[in-house]
């Protein structure tokens, strides 16, 4: 159309001022500050390459539940170690966070996901996930270790003779088992039961009040050379799918993900994107400033919106999919200004 070039150019001038606006990420609380303390709010830029920033300030001061009771009779771990993030979103949501005397931080930035609260921030560390610190692990005397999968048969055959192991397996997309599993492994299989209901139940009701099954909703994530889909399989595709959310054609793939080898096939009524660190975000931002991408219906109708990865692609457990239900909540009838 003769009158697209000038929108298009403005877009650009637009896109060019979000991307160099900066995270200002403040420590976080779990069920321990009000909601009036600053310390409480994580902020975020508000736009990024012309996407709107979902929940651009993330109130964590609940995350993490109140204390659960175990079942009757069974075991009452006391001390707990670790070993994967996974396994924290579980902690965190049957609310024995604070029995934690160990857990492993992120490789890459020494961290654990913000969206589980200061309370998870300040846990001792016993080194990185995937290659935990044995000796540390020992010197906490846990009487329970927890793992999504064991880092290697010797670190494992190691911690074994320290503490029993649990590990509940590794794939996401098999979260809500492993939840109910890790329920089991600290004692808690009627607690992880009624927090998955309660969280079923919160997904259905969102969907309700939003329409849900009247938008189809893309969900893209950037890394560094690639782009792919998150299908209905995906962590973020089922929360999606439990809330009722529809997905366009293209997306109700068989499989987790797919290569987005043709970017007509990332359109749909909105556009969730996320970015797998600085190198996802350099290179989502390249996509997303592509004529390609700016001809896209919802790009044309200001309804790209970025999400948290640690949240939406990275999360695996009850706490992460309560932060997509919210984040659904705050986007899918709205606009990116």
């Amino acid at each position: 159309m003769p009158s697209s070039q000038p929108v298009r150019v403005a877009r650009r001038t637009a896109v060019a001022l979000a991307a160099v606006s900066v995270t200002v990420a403040g420590v976080t609380g779990c069920s321990s500050t009000s909601d009036d303390d600053a310390s409480s709010i994580v902020r975020k830029t508000t736009a990024i390459a012309g996407a709107g920033v979902v929940t651009v300030e993330r109130d964590t001061s609940g995350a993490c539940a109140a204390p659960t009771p175990p079942d009757p009779g069974a075991p009452d771990p006391q001390r707990i170690v670790v070993l994967d993030s996974g396994a924290l979103d579980s902690v965190c949501a049957l609310g024995v966070w604070d029995r934690v005397v160990g857990a492993t931080v992120s490789p890459v930035d020494g961290e654990r996901p913000s969206y589980l609260g200061a309370g998870i921030a300040q846990l001792p560390s016993i080194g990185p996930e995937g290659a935990p610190d044995v000796d540390r692990i020992a010197a906490a005397a846990p009487d329970l270790i927890l793992a999504s999968a064991p880092p290697s048969p010797d670190v494992d055959a190691r911690l074994t003779t320290i503490a029993p192991t649990v590990s509940v397996g590794a794939d996401p997309a098999q979260w809500k088992p492993r939840f109910l599993a890790t329920g089991a492994a600290l004692g808690r299989s009627g607690a992880a039961q009624q927090a998955l209901d309660a969280y079923t139940a919160d997904a259905a009701r969102a969907g309700d009040d939003l329409g849900a099954r009247q938008t189809q909703a893309s969900v893209i994530r950037f890394g560094a050379d690639t782009a792919v889909v998150e299908g209905p399989g995906s962590f973020s595709g089922q929360v999606l799918a439990d809330i009722g959310v529809a997905r366009p054609g293209p997306q109700r793939i068989e499989t987790e993900t797919a290569p987005l080898d043709d970017l007509t096939a990332a359109e749909g009524d909105l556009i969730y994107v996320g970015f797998d660190g600085p190198d996802g975000l350099s290179h989502g931002t390249d996509v997303l400033e592509s004529d390609a991408w700016l001809d896209l219906g919802a790009a044309t109708d200001n309804r790209v919106f970025a999400v948290d990865d640690d949240v939406w692609n990275t999360g695996n457990g009850i706490v992460a999919a309560r932060a997509v239900i919210a984040d659904v909540r705050s986007s899918l009838n709205g606009y990116a200004s």
